[in-house]
């Protein structure tokens, strides 16, 4: 079931295309990777989305209707970029932003315990956010924008400014959020991130959507046909044997002995095709697809997509 889309959505500022028809569709309960370089368009979406700015062309969907106003409370924002309020005090600011979005002042402060707790900030609750490092109010924020439950959460770079031990936390935290029901739209430049959480992504360059789908279905769109195995007592150079269509890309002896062959083929071969020639030459201990990360099919994606400038 899909949550929320855009359809044909299109912003113009002055002389500069942000957005050139962008239509995606969300998956309920998904976490879904809004990705592109800086300047793509990602941030000019994301504001639409919250209602900040309006589309010049192009609507929003959620649950299947036209996106209102009053949508606003279903969904939890946190920006890349610090909104903290420096000189108030931890707690009292958490609580203020709390109610703002419609918690009752005890509920609030019953939450944030929780929360403060989990966290383990609680000793910062008097404490002023200006005394507080990048990353500890950035755990602030996360608290504030998931604290009234919203159906829709868009994190914007959210590991910006954590350590490798609180990056693991906020992530833990990100699925429990999945699990409960939230529909997370998720940003970032952190593709091993992308490949860890994302069930689904979408890559924007030069303001236009380049790809959209299932991490497994991109992958699979641009698997590049490369094979290794690890093999032992090789009878024959691998290029003595292999049909016309594989191509031998490495083949290396380690300091054990073990023997690693990396093959490419042309795609119109069958997995048990390769493991039957390589068996008659030699013991198999291992065989896996050499399938390519989101990064390298992020960098592939970008190169291109950029637009030719001698047209």
């Amino acid at each position: 079931m899909i949550f929320f889309e855009t359809r044909q959505v299109s912003k113009r500022y002055a002389h500069h295309l942000a957005l050139d028809k962008v239509s995606i569709s969300v998956p309920q309960q998904s976490i879904y990777g809004l990705l592109g370089p800086n300047g793509a368009g990602k941030t000019s979406l994301i504001r639409i989305i919250n209602q900040i700015t309006a589309p010049d062309e192009g609507q929003l969907f959620l649950k299947g209707r036209p996106l209102k106003p009053s949508d606003t409370s279903l969904i939890g924002y946190l920006p890349e970029e610090r909104g903290l309020y420096k000189k108030m005090k931890v707690g009292e600011q958490a609580l203020y932003l709390s109610q703002l979005k419609g918690i009752s002042h005890s509920e609030a402060k019953k939450h944030l315990g929780e929360w403060f707790e989990k966290f383990e900030i609680t000793a910062w609750w008097n404490r002023k956010v200006e005394e507080l490092s990048k990353g500890m109010q950035q755990k602030i924020q996360f608290i504030v924008t998931v604290i009234h439950k919203p159906e829709l959460l868009i994190f914007d770079e959210p590991f910006s400014g954590f350590d490798p031990i609180n990056v693991n936390l906020l992530k833990d935290e990100i699925l429990n959020l999945r699990n409960n029901g939230s529909t997370i739209l998720f940003s970032t430049h952190n593709m091993a991130s992308v490949e860890e959480l994302c069930s689904h992504i979408a890559l924007i360059n030069s303001s236009r959507k380049v790809v959209e789908g299932s991490v497994g279905e991109v992958k699979k769109q641009h698997r590049t046909h490369t094979y290794s195995l690890k093999m032992n007592h090789l009878t024959k150079n691998p290029a003595d044997f292999l049909p016309i269509n594989f191509r031998l890309i490495e083949h290396k002896i380690d300091s054990d002995g073990i023997i690693t062959i990396n093959v490419q083929a042309d795609g119109t071969e069958q997995a048990n095709e390769l493991i039957g020639i390589f068996a008659k030459h030699g013991e198999i201990l291992g065989y896996n697809e050499m399938t390519p990360s989101m990064n390298d099919i992020f960098i592939k994606l970008v190169n291109q997509s950029k637009p030719n400038r001698n047209e």
